[in-house]
């Protein structure tokens, strides 16, 4: 090669390229042919001009637009978790006055008439039950302003005279009136009422938007069953119909019941409120009726309370009495009304109705602690059309008996001391009966 001068070796050596090639060279000529060469290192062949795989990046596109449209999805969820709630309501209050349209329109009114009656004497009737607890409220707070004067001269004297003390109202008062904390109760409340304001007028929006989805899903139900069932099987299309009837005979006779057991509890508490002549009876007797049957399990014992409150003001044996009838009522209740009315509406054991209450109410409050009891009666419903049921066996273990027949306990602890060689063991195991002859 021009340019390349030769590399002089002394003797006895040979040039290393020379070698080199030569060793390829009887490597490549003593390779068998049917064996496969050595592989190269899996990142030799990768050298700068290497590819992309093509199938990489539209992986890459689809992973990032699943990732978005996941905290999309979540984001819209997060925002609207309040409609979502609000619509739940409405659904289950239209399934609630379903019965009562549907028994109106088949008399001929329209659809649309029959639920605004219906949801006409709904409004009233929370509207009377809100001003009546308002009006015994006000009254409440108006009479114990008035009388705050008396009150702080009895506690004023009662301290003086137990720890001989020398106070006078005035001087509470003036301590109270120039005092650091009221001033800034008062500045914290005056800074509140926008808050308060607020809150009013958000619970109103909420109520007109749950009054309005439950109008249209009430006055457009057969409607919205057709839109329901057009996209779907005729098989499916049964079975949705179905679980809509289901959903509607639940939640409305859970209603209805609840609204009768609520009028009987009323009137039996306001005859014993009127008879012990305690103020605001007939306020108290709705606040009875409807806490002690809307709030399962323990209503009964938290709407009580308020009528025994304002009777210990009156009297404090009046409040005995009032506690002995509420005990009373409630096992009346429990055992004699409640499962005639409920029968066949919804049979739901009692523990079964306070868990779910408590498990509507970790998930959506106290919206959960209300649809709770319809939602669990539905799908127990829904789940007992379709659950296959079998006939129990008639043994006593079914009922908490124990089998009969067996040696009893002490027997067996004598048998077991003696061991299985003391003499008379082979006489016993021949008279003792086998385990299936034991019935």
């Amino acid at each position: 090669m021009r340019g390349r001068r030769p590399i002089a070796h002394g003797v006895g050596e040979t040039d290393p390229v020379a070698a080199t090639d030569e060793t390829a060279q009887v490597t490549k000529d003593n390779a068998s042919p049917g064996t496969t060469p050595p592989s190269r290192p899996p990142g030799a062949e990768a050298g700068p001009g290497a590819r992309m795989p093509r199938w990489l990046p539209r992986a890459m596109v689809l992973a990032l637009a699943l990732v978005a449209c996941f905290q999309l999805g979540s984001w819209a969820f997060h925002q609207l978790t309040g409609l979502l709630i609000n619509v739940l309501i409405a659904f289950f209050l239209a399934l609630a006055v379903e019965p009562a349209v549907s028994w109106m329109a088949a008399r001929g009114l329209r659809r649309g008439f029959a639920t605004f009656l219906v949801f006409l004497g709904v409004v009233i009737a929370g509207a009377g039950f809100i001003t009546l607890m308002g009006s015994m409220l006000a009254s409440q707070i108006v009479d114990m302003v008035e009388d705050f004067p008396d009150y702080l001269d009895k506690v004023i004297s009662w301290i003086n005279q137990t720890f001989h003390t020398d106070l006078s109202r005035v001087e509470v008062q003036d301590s109270l009136v120039h005092s650091d904390w009221l001033r800034k109760y008062v500045q914290n409340s005056a800074s509140g009422v926008l808050d308060v304001s607020a809150q009013v007028l958000g619970g109103l929006f909420q109520l007109l938007t749950i009054l309005l989805f439950s109008f249209y899903f009430a006055a457009d139900g057969p409607r919205l069953r057709r839109a329901l069932c057009s996209v779907l099987p005729p098989a499916k299309q049964a079975e949705v119909l179905r679980a809509w009837e289901i959903a509607v005979d639940k939640t409305g006779g859970y209603l209805y019941s609840r609204g009768l057991m609520a009028l009987i509890s009323g009137i039996a508490h306001y005859i014993l409120l009127q008879a012990l002549d305690v103020p605001y009876a007939p306020v108290l007797a709705v606040w009875v009726g409807l806490v002690s049957q809307f709030i399962p399990t323990i209503g009964t014992y938290l709407a009580g309370a308020l009528p025994m409150l304002i009777a210990f003001t009156v009297d404090p044996w009046y409040a005995l009495w009032v506690l002995i009838f509420v005990v009373l009522y409630q096992q009346f209740e429990n055992y004699l009304l409640q499962p005639k009315l409920t029968a066949k509406s919804v049979d739901i054991h009692p523990a079964v109705a306070f868990g779910s209450v408590i498990a509507g109410t970790a998930l959506l409050g106290a919206v959960g602690a209300l649809v709770a009891i319809p939602a669990v009666a539905t799908l127990q419903a829904f789940l007992g059309a379709y659950v296959k049921r079998y006939d129990v066996t008639d043994d006593p273990r079914v009922h908490g008996h124990r089998r009969r027949g067996g040696p009893p306990l002490v027997e067996r602890a004598r048998r077991a001391l003696r061991g299985p060689n003391h003499p008379g063991a082979a006489a016993e195991a021949e008279t003792r009966p086998e385990p299936d002859e034991r019935r």
